[in-house]
Order: C-alpha cells, then structure tokens, then sequence
C-alpha cells in the first residue's frame, strides 16, 4: 500500500486499528519526496527527523502521527523561516506560531518548510529567492501562488495535510490550479500570531488538503481563539466534521454576472456551471445576483495590500534579525544596502506602491479611497447574503498557464486573483474544490463564499459537490 496517496481520515482509522504506524507513514512520505521532489520543487526544508518524531507520538491528539507541511511565513521554533525572501536567510524563530503550537499539540509530524511567493507576494509561486515550484500536473506550468508549494505538495502526495496563507487568494487560487482543496477561514477564525505579516487586515492561514474531509479534521486543530492575536474572534469553534452531510436541499445559491466575465476561459465557465447545475438537480436553487463593485476589487487591493506590505516590512533592516549587508560606512547605508540586496523585485515593487500611496498629500486620494470602496464591497455581499445562502463563482478566471508566462507583466499577474480577492477584502470564508480538467490536464476550482463565520456551510455545500463527483481522487502523473 503506498501510505503517502491516503488522505488523514484514512490514516486516522488504519492508525486506529492498529494496521500501519505513524513511522510507516513517514517512510512512505519520504519515499515519495525523494522520487518526485526534484522536479516539483514544493520544499524549501524538509525535516529528515519526522521519522523520530512519529516514534515518540502517544497517539491521542486529533492529527496523530499525521504529516503536515507549513507555509515557510510561517514560524515554526528554531527552524529556518525566511518567507522565500533572502532578507531572512538564517532567521529561525524562537517561538511557535499559534497554528503550530497547536498542531503539535495534537500530535501531527511536522514535514518542513513549504516554497512560496517571497513574502506572499505573487500568484505564481516564481518569486521565491529558492526559485519556482512547478505544477505536478504539468511541470511547465505555475502551481498558483503564494502558497503553491503547500498546493502543489498536496496534489503531489509529497505531504497529507499542509498550511498556507491567503491574503488575496493565496489558498484558493493555487488549490484550484492544483486540482486540490483550499479553504480560506472568516478572517479573524484562526490566528494570525506568528505569520510573518503582508498586509494585516487580508492575511488569513488555512487548511490545503487532498479532500473536503480532510479540510474539515485541519480547521478543527488550527481554529479558535487566540489571546496573541488582537483580531482573533472570541467564538466557539464547531466540530467542523458535523458539516459533512451530503445535503443542499433548499440551500439559495447566488451566481454573480460580474464574475462570468469576457476572456474567462471556456472550460473553466463550463465546469463551473455544471457543478452549479448538478446543486441544482440536489435540491438547491440558484438565480443571478449582483456584486457591483466588483470591478473596483482589484484596484482596491492593490492600494490597501502594498500599503499595509510596505508599513509591515519596513521591520526587515538588517539590525535585529535576517541579512546584514558588510562593507557599509554608516547605519544609513548599511539599511540601503541591505534591503536592496535582501528583497527581490516584486517585493520592491509592492513597497514602491504602499510607500507612495501612504505619503503626504496621496493618502487621502489613494489609500482612504480604497478603504471606502472595500466597505462598499463588503456591503454587496452583505446585501446578497440577506437572500441567499451562498455565493458560487470560478476560483481562478483560467488553468495554470506556463512558468514565465506572465513574469514581465505585473498587472496580467495581479488578474490572476480576480475571482479570489473580495473575499479578503469583506473577511468572508470561501473554499476551492476541483470541479474540472481543461482538455489539456490541468485542473479547474470552483469557488464556494458563505457568510462571516459559517465555515460549516461551506463544508457542507462543497462535500455534497465533491461526494457526487471524482475530481478530487484524480492524481498527477510523475
């Protein structure tokens, strides 16, 4: 049986009834890393100690003895996090972020550190100063971004479980291009404590998972409240796992004509539509919504993201902690050199971006503006949920396109998150499931946004779909 192709659920009851160990899982992962790592490129640390680990485990916590990988902005004790950035090279922390902590807790073997866009910075994953992780469906294509080497790594069966960041899609986009699922949580459900931050107001950790079920077991472990964190709900947590009924009977389903858009590829409407049909023939009822400023959404987020990025970063000097340029004459230019040689271009650009659009005399007409226009975004969706229950739209406008596609072209690269970004801007839950494949191979997602802190809902709309369909068990050939 090769361990590494199960989901958790399955390890869980193997585990139970004695049939396979933890260390056995962990051989098999490791196994799997070694044939297929090279080419993905999905790591920028793999643990080689979670063998030992496994061999200590009690067996009682809820993810015992079950492999995950973390997001490498993601502090984890005394290993090595760098964002992908080289202005962190050799900054280990010295805590756990709270997600961490409570993975550990529960028992889960931690497998490493996964590639992603430096700093989260990007949709394609090709930013990392480790270089590109590459799509397991077609290694000539991106894996989504920023967290595609969680993505890809899932889609790969190089991990069972992984944790990304989604401050624009970060979760979703890369799950749908990796035919995986992606939940982004109601922002404040799990705590931010211990992310290395983008923009503080969007950034929001979530589970990426081979199965709608195993999202479900993940957001159980890592949701909550959180003292540490000042924007934590104070909520109780459900058992998500509850949700997993294959019900929609009567659910009210709002399609936006604003996300149906001109230059969507074909296949992508296609999938999405007879996923939103095969609801309805379930029991659920859709009709045409509006979300009027969705077209503003774009803009928006890219003066509210790079304004909250360049304020954020302004903390990576080379003084306390990361690279330090040698050679300086004075402190000023030690800080000069040290930025300039530390961020790569895309994060230079970003805080080009913020900086301007945070000085005097461009706050009022940039940053103000576009926090208005959020709060005119999130009135849409506020508007639509009064009538209905869930909003259903594409995940990503198109499938993975080619590594260096779109590198020179900032703004077709910022398109890339169209579908994905309201849904940071207004703090909704949405989820990305695999709905399809383009003729070429590469997955499509479908996009589920429910109302702030009904996760539960989403659960339930997006294992009904999965449960009727066989896109999720479809895998890679490598």
């Amino acid at each position: 049986m090769d361990l590494y192709k199960l989901t958790a659920h399955q390890l869980k009851e193997l585990y139970h009834s004695k049939k396979i160990s933890s260390a056995e899982t962990v051989d098999s992962i490791m196994s799997r890393i070694d044939s297929v790592e090279k080419n993905v490129k999905a790591f920028v640390l793999v643990n080689r100690n979670a063998k030992d680990q496994a061999k200590t485990l009690d067996g009682n916590g809820r993810l015992a003895g079950i492999p995950v990988l973390v997001k490498d902005n993601i502090c984890v004790k005394d290993e090595e996090t760098t964002c992908a950035s080289k202005i962190l090279e050799g900054f280990k922390p010295p805590y756990d972020a709270t997600v961490v902590l409570k993975l550990k807790k529960e028992g889960a073997l931690l497998l490493g550190k996964s590639n992603m866009d430096e700093f989260a910075f990007g949709s394609s994953c090709e930013t990392s100063c480790y270089g590109p992780t590459k799509n397991p469906w077609n290694l000539d294509t991106i894996p989504g971004g920023s967290s595609g080497g969680s993505a890809a790594a899932v889609a790969a069966d190089e991990t069972i479980l992984a944790i990304g960041s989604d401050t624009g899609g970060s979760i979703r986009q890369p799950a749908a291009l990796c035919g995986v699922v992606g939940m982004k949580p109601t922002y404040g459900r799990v705590s931010r404590y211990g992310l290395i931050a983008f923009a503080s107001s969007l950034d929001q950790i979530g589970p990426i998972t081979k199965d709608v079920h195993d999202a479900a077991l993940l957001m159980n472990v890592i949701a909550g409240y959180d003292p540490y964190d000042s924007t934590s709900a104070d909520l109780p947590v459900p058992d998500y796992t509850k949700s997993l009924v294959k019900n929609v009977k009567g659910l009210k389903i709002g399609i936006p004509k604003e996300y149906f858009i001109d230059g969507m590829d074909k296949e992508v409407e296609k999938y999405v539509w007879d996923a939103i049909k095969l609801l309805k023939s379930l029991g659920a009822e859709y009709e045409e919504v509006s979300l009027p400023h969705t077209d503003y959404a774009v803009s928006c987020y890219y003066i509210i993201g790079p304004s909250e990025a360049s304020s954020n970063l302004a903390r990576f000097d080379g003084v306390q902690y990361g690279r330090r340029s040698k050679g300086a004459n004075s402190i000023i230019e030690m800080y000069i050199n040290t930025r300039s040689e530390g961020f790569g271009d895309e994060a230079k650009r970003r805080i080009v971006l913020g900086t301007y659009a945070l000085s005097s005399g461009y706050y009022e007409a940039y940053y103000l503006r576009a926090m208005k226009v959020r709060t005119k975004i999130k009135e849409d969706f506020d508007k639509v949920f009064k009538k209905y229950d869930c909003i259903i739209t594409p995940t990503s406008p198109s499938a993975a396109f080619k590594i260096g596609e779109k590198s020179d072209d900032p703004l077709a690269m910022y398109l890339s998150d169209i579908f994905t970004i309201s849904a940071n801007l207004s703090g909704m839950p949405a989820i990305s499931v695999p709905c399809g494949f383009t003729k070429s191979g590469l997955p499509i997602g479908l996009q589920i946004l429910g109302k702030p802190f009904d996760e539960e809902l989403l659960f339930r709309v997006a294992y009904t779909y999965e449960q009727r369909t066989d896109w999720h068990n479809w895998k890679p050939k490598l």
